[in-house]
């Protein structure tokens, strides 16, 4: 029988490795079509290197990742034709306007004013981002998630840091409308989120305690 929401990318035994220390391992999960899974954990407990490793911009790791069931890293190109990521820095480059980064990013211009008034920067269309605030910088990043005919898988690192409580209400909406179009969402976040369709993974609960040389020399000569 098919499942009522098939899975578009999973995580088997995964264990990640950073600055010569194992930050977890064991972890296993399944993203399924129209869910969301908030990655939680403690600082440190490698939730932005977990996003890092799903993207392909960090190699670091043992275990397997499966994109709608072809294995990394063959399938990496195909998944990043469906992702859009968001991390720390936003993607957003100070040296332009929030217009021009939205067309920068392939909008047109009215679909770039129109995803720029849902984060209520109508008005700072033509303002350089360097001038720009942190939570203005981060509303012009966020943008991208109001254009039409987004990716359908959203890996977003902390997307509701810098936001006021109107801005965190916008984003879960617009989460809520992506989930319900078939969409999928792997996010990071301390915010206590109401989406339906949402599990959770905890990191912590995978974290290894012992240096990874320590480990590594276990295995070696035991």
């Amino acid at each position: 029988m098919t499942p009522k929401f098939p899975v578009v990318l999973q995580v088997r035994d995964l264990a990640c490795d950073r600055d010569g220390r194992r930050l977890f391992e064991g972890l296993d999960f399944s993203l399924c079509t129209g869910t969301a899974i908030q990655i939680k954990g403690s600082n440190g407990a490698g939730k932005t290197t977990l996003l890092r490793t799903l993207i392909g911009t960090a190699s670091d790791f043992r275990g397997e990742i499966l994109w709608c069931g072809s294995p990394f890293p063959g399938a990496l190109p195909v998944l990043r034709e469906s992702l859009l990521y968001i991390g720390h820095q936003g993607g957003v480059r100070d040296s332009l306007t929030p217009l021009e980064n939205l067309i920068w990013y392939g909008a047109t211009r009215e679909s770039a004013l129109w995803a720029l008034d849902c984060v209520d920067l109508s008005g700072f269309e033509g303002s350089l981002c360097h001038g720009l605030s942190a939570g203005e910088n981060r509303r012009v990043a966020l943008a991208r998630l109001f254009l039409p005919q987004a990716p359908s898988l959203w890996i977003l690192d902390e997307p509701f840091t810098a936001l006021d409580a109107v801005g965190v209400a916008t984003l879960e909406q617009q989460m809520a409308a992506h989930l319900h179009s078939g969409g999928s969402i792997l996010l990071t976040s301390h915010q206590p989120l109401s989406l339906g369709r949402l599990a959770s993974v905890d990191l912590s609960d995978f974290m290894v305690d012992e240096p990874l040389v320590a480990m590594e020399a276990e295995h070696v000569f035991s």
